[in-house]
């Protein structure tokens, strides 16, 4: 193996364990269109935000004083859907963010949020509280519904749910509203507020992220041409503004700290692509990091993908690219627990693409994918 791959470099990335992208403050006065450019030919795209603790890690990256907003990266386009409150998306799995249960004839597409009623969904005016006894909130910490007993809008039963639990909730599959319906009858509460809207905006980098935190009373689209979205870093700090795309202002890039490249090389040419196109090869040292490297090799064109864990043949033993040996541990049945043979040099470290995403052991010059990370910590 390549000097540049021996035991002592002490070079190679160390993941963080919660955070799963990077935040860059860029304190240009750009459109958002120019800012999107920017953002794509330096990092990954303007910020795509997820929940409130993505606002708050992007606020911290705000470091001057004097900026008031900041450009993201949701903008307007032609399409209405319908979306969750709840807008995370490892909050969902497969397709159950797509579960709906709508009443019959319904949805009629003339309103932008919805209640539930005797288990079926219908639309309804988001302005108008009539004929709605109350909202059902979902808390992630003691995975539990809630009943709140208020008549109100729904912007005003989302900011609730928020403020005191997780968010208006979501329903995912048929269990779901079996449950949320029995605590709504239990209750005595006629027809109930979900987390279901709808509205046209995406974010740039095309995520299925349905969060949003808007101002009250907007998006109000003044003057007929305000499709961009601003965060505010000052007053009403965190909340966020529609406004024309052709105004200049700062903006927060992100960089997502794992990058998947298919590109099918042998595990030292990806080491390389690695090392002068990012930080280095990915090391998995937790759960929480392999969770995140199962979402990324699900777009792999290759049945496996590099990743930086090689043999030291002289100890039989696996070891990252730093020299840490391995403790957390993902290998498929036959792979890298017993002896492993060196007599076409060092065996190296892989993930399947495929399946339970389980680590293999295979010949450095097989021509994979791999996973680069752009940490520095």
């Amino acid at each position: 193996m390549e000097g540049n791959t021996s035991i002592a470099l002490l070079l190679s990335a160390v993941f963080s364990e919660c955070v799963s992208r990077q935040y860059h403050f860029v304190n240009q006065k750009l459109s958002w269109s120019e800012a999107q450019r920017y953002c794509r030919e330096n990092y990954t795209d303007l910020v795509t935000i997820n929940n409130k603790n993505d606002i708050e890690e992007l606020l911290k990256s705000v470091n001057d004083d004097q900026v008031q907003f900041v450009w993201i990266g949701l903008h307007k386009t032609n399409i209405k859907t319908w979306k969750w409150s709840l807008g995370d998306p490892a909050f969902y799995t497969g397709s159950d963010s797509q579960y709906r249960n709508w009443a019959h004839g319904q949805p009629n597409e003339d309103e932008d949020c919805s209640n539930m009623n005797t288990g079926e969904w219908c639309d309804y005016n988001c302005t108008h509280s009539t004929q709605l006894t109350g909202f059902i909130c979902y808390n992630d910490s003691s995975k539990g519904h809630i009943p709140v007993h208020q008549s109100v809008i729904w912007r005003n039963a989302q900011s609730f749910c928020r403020d005191h639990h997780t968010d208006l909730v979501s329903v995912r599959n048929l269990t779901e509203n079996t449950q949320i319906e029995k605590i709504r009858t239990d209750g005595g509460m006629n027809a109930v507020w979900i987390g279901l809207f709808r509205d046209s905006w995406e974010w740039s980098d095309e995520s299925e992220s349905s969060f949003r935190n808007w101002r009250t009373s907007v998006p109000d689209n003044v003057g007929g041409n305000e499709n961009c979205a601003e965060l505010w870093v000052k007053t009403e700090r965190g909340r966020w503004d529609d406004r024309n795309c052709d105004i200049k202002t700062p903006f927060v890039c992100h960089e997502d700290e794992l990058v998947l490249i298919r590109l099918n090389v042998s595990w030292n040419e990806a080491l390389r692509y690695c090392r002068e196109n990012h930080v280095d090869l990915v090391s998995v040292h937790s759960e929480q990091i392999q969770h995140q490297v199962t979402e990324v090799v699900k777009d792999a064109s290759t049945a496996a993908v590099w990743m930086g864990l090689h043999h030291y043949c002289a100890m039989n033993m696996w070891i990252w690219l730093r020299g840490e040996v391995v403790c957390y541990q993902n290998w498929a049945a036959g792979h890298g627990t017993g002896q492993e043979d060196c007599g076409d040099g060092p065996r190296v470290g892989a993930v399947q693409s495929g399946g339970d995403q389980r680590w293999i052991s295979l010949p450095q010059t097989h021509k994979l994918n791999f996973i680069c990370t752009n940490s520095q910590d």
